[in-house]
């Protein structure tokens, strides 16, 4: 019999993949892949259905993340993005409590200029180690050369480019990649987590492992290439020819006519929307494919929590970053405002008495990153700071019938400071870029800063394909959006300062 958990150190395991769909689950858990590691995580701890990612693409999603912040509070609108400095982060708050908090994997953090030169090497990397965390075994650029490193020790010819190493092309079937199972970015990730959990011979721990895939290049090595038959992958969701779809939004529209191909699908030519259905089923069942990989290394991790006795001490947290289009839409990636870009799997693992209660169960209110740090942090007995714009799970993991939003809240932004090519083409300037989104029970409204809006009727359009924002029948819905959305950004502006205050007995309040 396992010992109570007052009397061991309080454990914890944040798992973040990296592009990892929302429906794509386990089988009698939401979805139909045989993925029994993620399976034992669903039956021993609780899923959360209608969980988002509060942005796209990785940097401002990580962010929201990691401190609790929504994007117009953080402003790490792009990758590249720095964050400022003023902003604490769940390591650094873990670190106030004792607690070591470890890297394998990545942050996609970016330093504020303000505390750096034009020099510095980590501005030409795509991102760099946040602080608080104490990395590992580190996959933030150009610290890829680690893996990559590793991969010419043991005597793979890299290119000249080694990420040209899956550019295996896009055959149907899939092709597995070159390299071996057990020497892929997953494994050696995995191996760096074990090696970290054994060197800390059963004391506390607490890990942020984080999963490069089943991020593109959708190229998975054998047996992974070929572990989903293509009879049982369901189709892409999409209208019936591309100009059908790109009719929807003049952002749509950009993104159909200027997405390449061969950012998703390796040795792939022309657009990502002009991929035959051959090479969108063999990227899909390589995306599965790398899902499954991820599954079997979640198994190790599992095993060896079981046998050093930390499985009923370890606070296990599983989500995504943001989601992935997969061919759905005809699109490829998160640069879209579809429900599959934000769309994340969570799954938390609370092993106290108090979540028994809903134990393999699903809560389905609508949850977001920004609740992630203040959970962890409640769990380890820390206090939340007043920065963080989530809100514990806890309380509804323990079954309570907790006050709780009736809507998810997202952000994107599509600027490109790198090139200009997005917001030039469509005539605008980087600041009028920006996109929020509001997602509840029935509707979804998508506003675009200096664009056309959406509004979706998700009852009777749940693939997001009609727009109802000229519709005068649903000018009412459109006018109760635009001012919820309002109410939401004003609630939730900054709020790092406001609870506290001059008077004339002193400082009031509190952090």
């Amino acid at each position: 019999m396992s010992e109570p958990l007052r009397s061991k150190p309080r454990n914890l395991l944040l798992i973040v993949a990296d592009q990892w769909r929302g429906d794509i689950l386990p089988k009698g858990h939401g979805g139909w892949l045989d993925l029994p590691n993620l399976h034992r995580l669903c039956a021993s701890g609780t899923r959360f259905s209608r969980h988002y990612s509060n942005a796209t693409p990785c940097a401002p999603a990580r962010m929201s993340l990691l401190t609790g912040q929504y994007v117009m509070n953080h402003r790490v609108v792009q990758n590249g993005i720095p964050l400022p400095r003023d902003r604490t982060n769940l390591a650094l708050e873990l670190r106030k409590g004792g607690h070591l908090p470890a890297l394998v994997g990545y942050t996609s953090w970016t330093p504020d200029p303000r505390d750096a030169t034009a020099a510095d090497p980590r501005y030409a990397m795509f991102g760099a180690a946040m602080p608080g965390w104490t990395p590992i075994r580190s996959l933030e650029e150009p610290d890829f050369q680690l893996y990559f490193g590793y991969l010419d020790r043991l005597g793979y010819r890299l290119p000249a480019d080694p990420f040209d190493i899956w550019r295996i092309g896009p055959e149907s079937p899939p092709t597995p990649t070159p390299v071996r199972r057990e020497h892929s970015d997953t494994a050696w990730l995995t191996d760096g987590a074990l090696e970290f959990l054994s060197g800390r011979n059963g004391g506390g721990f607490c890990l942020f492992l984080g999963y490069w895939r089943p991020h593109p290049p959708f190229s998975a090595p054998a047996p992974y290439h070929e572990a989903v038959a293509p009879a049982d992958l369901p189709p892409p969701v999409r209208a019936a020819t591309t100009g059908d779809e790109a009719g929807l939004h003049p952002f749509l529209d950009h993104l159909l006519a200027t997405d390449p191909a061969d950012h998703f699908v390796q040795g792939a030519e022309g657009l990502a929307s002009g991929l035959d259905d051959h090479r969108v089923t063999a990227a899909r069942l390589s995306y599965c494919g790398l899902v499954k990989e991820i599954d079997d290394h979640l198994g190790r991790i599992f095993r060896y929590l079981d046998e050093a006795g930390l499985w009923d001490s370890t606070l296990i947290v599983f989500t995504s970053d943001h989601g992935e289009a997969l061919g759905d839409h005809y699109l490829f990636g998160k640069s879209s405002f579809f429900d599959p870009t934000f769309h994340t799997p969570l799954v938390v693992r609370d092993p106290r008495p108090q979540a028994d209660v809903l134990r393999g169960q699903v809560i389905d209110r609508f949850t977001e990153h920004v609740d992630i740090m203040p959970t962890i942090l409640d769990w380890t007995g820390i206090p939340v700071p007043r920065q963080c714009d989530g809100r514990s799970l806890l309380p509804l993991l323990a079954g309570q019938d907790a006050p709780w939003r009736d809507a998810a809240f997202m952000e994107m932004d599509f600027r490109d400071l790198r090139g200009g090519a997005w917001h030039e083409a469509l005539g605008l300037t980087p600041d009028q870029c920006g996109v929020a989104i509001l997602r509840d029970d029935q509707h979804k409204y998508v506003h675009f800063t200096a664009l056309p809006p959406l509004l979706f009727d998700l009852e009777r359009d749940p693939g997001e394909f009609r727009s109802l924002a000229d519709d005068p029948d649903y000018a009412r819905v459109l006018s109760d959006c635009r001012s919820r959305m309002l109410d939401w950004r004003i609630g939730a502006a900054d709020r790092t300062l406001t609870g506290i205050s001059a008077s004339p007995g002193g400082l009031v309040g509190h952090l």
